[in-house]
């Protein structure tokens, strides 16, 4: 018995707490850790970019584009999905797949480009508004693609930007791109869709697959049925694209949703375009209709208060 070891404190006990037992206090690790990183950054509100995690590097200096295994993998798709090349391209040897896949990636180079301009452009604003905590921090999945472009035209702009990855069976890492302090890693989906949803003054969709469409009708219910005490802009990039992958006309056609819920989405096609109805509408909605006085900044920055420092969560309606 004198050679007995102590039980192990409960948090300390990986056995407990990685059991099913321990998953509510897992669940409210993964609130109140990026609460207490959040804080900590002065982070108030975000605007969320969510786009295609499949294509890798999208960088315009290269075009050399890869699809990847899934979104956010680290593997490579199998040869015969992978964009053929132009010399591929010039042989009549190439498969219908791998010559869409080329033309595709073409496009998406061109969104990952205006996605990293878009997000320049957003927090150069942002970065003028005279706040005790950040305004507007442009905010991503994390991973590769569309997300990573977002991340990155952020970060060129001078300013902090999140990164919400989610842990998958296959072996992925947040972009690098990621402000270090705000880079978080999720275990459980819905928790992570709490931080898109619950910080986000806007939206903004590019091209992507089942989990954009997944993020992007998740925040469009919530706007729609005005879950959400806030307003919330929603802006749908690559209007080419989405008309071909969503038909609105048909959803009000069936009466499946109303003509009012189609001006739910804003459209755009161009960094600058997106950028104008960002601006104008974050200005009307959470800004009072203009830029603060700067003249009542020392009160601003004066204000030391918990409720001061705490993200801005929305609040639902009962």
């Amino acid at each position: 018995m004198a050679n007995s070891k102590p039980a192990l404190l409960s948090y300390e006990d990986p056995g407990f707490i990685n059991s099913p037992d321990g998953r509510m206090l897992r669940i409210m690790a993964e609130y109140v850790k990026p609460l207490a990183h959040f804080r900590r950054e002065r982070i108030q509100d975000t605007v969320v970019f969510f786009g295609s995690a499949r294509f890798n590097s999208l960088d315009e200096a290269s075009r050399s584009l890869e699809l990847l295994d899934a979104p956010g993998s680290a593997k490579s798709a199998a040869i015969g999905e992978q964009p053929a090349s132009p010399e591929e391209l010039a042989s009549a040897d190439v498969s219908q797949l791998r010559r869409a896949h080329a033309e595709a990636a073409v496009e998406m180079a061109q969104y990952y480009e205006d996605a990293r301009r878009l997000a320049y452009l957003l927090t150069q604003w942002s970065m003028t508004l005279h706040y005790k905590r950040y305004r507007f921090v442009v905010t991503s999945g994390g991973g590769p693609g569309i997300m990573e472009a977002a991340n990155r035209g952020a970060s060129e702009a001078g300013g902090k930007t999140i990164g919400l990855n989610i842990r998958l069976p296959f072996e992925q890492a947040p972009n690098p791109y990621i402000t270090p302090s705000l880079s978080l890693d999720f275990h459980y989906f819905f928790m992570r869709k709490f931080w898109f949803a619950y910080l986000a003054k806007a939206l903004v969709v590019f091209p992507g697959g089942f989990g954009t469409l997944d993020e992007m009708f998740e925040l469009l219910t919530l706007t729609q049925t005005r879950k959400l005490a806030k307003e919330m802009t929603i802006v749908v990039y690559g209007s080419q694209y989405w008309n071909e992958v969503i038909n609105l006309d048909t959803l009000v056609k069936k009466g499946t949703i109303s003509p009012e819920d189609v001006k739910l989405l804003h459209f755009a096609d161009t960094p600058e375009d997106a950028f104008a109805i960002l601006r104008d509408s974050l200005t009307l909605n959470h800004l009072g209709g203009k830029k603060p006085d700067t003249s009542s900044l020392d009160e601003l920055l004066d204000d030391e208060s918990e409720m001061s420092l705490r993200p801005e969560i929305t609040k639902t309606r009962p």
